[in-house]
């Protein structure tokens, strides 16, 4: 049975590392219910940020005209849940609001309002989200591992403001919606407490076909992350995180409210480094 859960796990999500078995082979008794909290706090480093807005407004490059070419602090929350066996409910809430103040080396178009050459641009980017996940682990009897695939719902907080310094002209988008996602998480524990775990949860379609509107605008986000922990007690680890976020939208929504006429190409790709803190509840207890 172990050998099938291993094969199953190498052909669906390519594992570059594979669970050993315990030297008992067997896995102790677990509660039927457990609960984990984790927190991380760090930095994001934007790699590459690009937006349009209008078919005819300028590409604004974020990184070279739009001060984000500094870091950015950064802080992320979850909870989980893991009822046996191998089931497993999670929730985040993840912060993202970048704020910037450039003065404008070219005129820059924005839904048909132009911000002149010479003045002063105050930006914001805005993207809180908050996701709801399911996985299954198929390796739910060996605590120390997990290989878990699963899916996930992420509701999107967008707020995106472009407004001259003198505040005469503005420009604003702002979105609350849904976005599918498949779900992947492996994790490796040594038996002197270090461990090492993967985590992804991502996916690329027309989200038209996905969430029933009729807007012709395709979208892609990857939230990918790699770790390395340290079990310094039974109920707490910590460790550090180095994470990929990006995606973005190209296309043209009909619900778009004018000025400009709904066109939007938004594309970002942040690096995140951080420090984090895993509780095991039930060991608490």
């Amino acid at each position: 049975m172990n050998r099938l859960r291993l094969v199953l796990a190498g052909l669906l999500i390519g594992l570059a590392f594979v669970p050993a078995a315990r030297a008992d082979g067997e896995a102790d008794e677990l509660p039927f219910v457990q609960g984990r909290a984790l927190a991380e706090i760090g930095t994001l480093i934007p790699l590459k940020h690009t937006i349009q807005f209008g078919t005819n407004g300028s590409t604004f490059d974020y990184i070279d005209e739009g001060g984000q070419d500094v870091w950015f602090p950064t802080g992320r929350l979850s909870a989980e849940l893991e009822f046996g066996p191998g089931h497993n409910v999670t929730f985040l809430y993840q912060p993202l609001d970048i704020r910037t103040n450039v003065y404008l080396q070219r005129d820059v178009v924005i839904d048909d309002g132009t911000f002149v050459e010479g003045s002063g641009l105050d930006t914001r980017y805005g993207f809180d989200y908050y996701r709801l996940g399911y996985h299954y682990d198929f390796f739910w009897d060996y605590p120390q591992h997990e290989v878990s695939i699963g899916a996930a719902l992420q509701i999107r907080d967008a707020v995106i403001d472009f407004t001259s310094a003198d505040g005469l002209l503005r420009r604003t988008s702002r979105d609350v919606g849904p976005v599918p996602l498949l779900r992947f998480r492996g994790e490796y524990g040594f038996e002197f407490g270090m461990w090492l775990a993967l985590e992804a949860d991502g996916f690329y379609a027309p989200i038209k076909y996905l969430n029933g509107g009729s807007s012709d605008v395709e979208g892609a986000i990857l939230d990918l992350s790699a770790r390395i922990g340290y079990a310094i007690h039974p109920a707490f680890d910590v460790f550090l995180n180095l994470r990929y976020i990006g995606g973005g939208a190209d296309g043209t929504s009909k619900n778009d409210p004018p000025p400009g006429d709904g066109y939007t190409s938004n594309w970002i790709h942040l690096m995140g480094l951080t420090l984090g803190a895993r509780l095991h509840i039930n060991n608490l207890l």
